[in-house]
């Protein structure tokens, strides 16, 4: 049998819908180009990271093979995929350019 909803446990919903509907207006603060510095600098970090593990290997430091390739890797797809954005932006603005209006 299905039990009614009573009055507190209708207010306690609404209020967690509320709050549910304005917590993305608090996380809607940065901007698209704090977003864009972030992204250039997590590449960036990633290689540099990979960068330093491939002299660390090559100075014969204590680390391994596989972590020095899965970091090479990891700054490879995220270099080609942030090539890629690159290329998609482009491609989108020169197609807006040649837009009639």
């Amino acid at each position: 049998m299905i039990n009614a909803i009573s009055p507190f446990q209708a207010q306690s919903i609404q209020d967690s819908q509320s709050q549910d509907v304005q917590s993305p207006k608090q996380n809607q603060q940065t901007s698209f180009s704090d977003f864009l510095n972030q992204s250039i600098n997590e590449v960036n970090s990633m290689q540099i990271k990979s960068d330093q593990m491939t002299a660390a290997l090559a100075e014969g430091k204590n680390v391994q093979l596989q972590d020095v390739m899965i970091a090479a890797e990891k700054a490879s797809v995220t270099m080609l995929t942030t090539i890629e954005i690159r290329n998609k932006a482009v491609e989108a603005y020169q197609e807006m350019m040649r837009m009639q209006i």
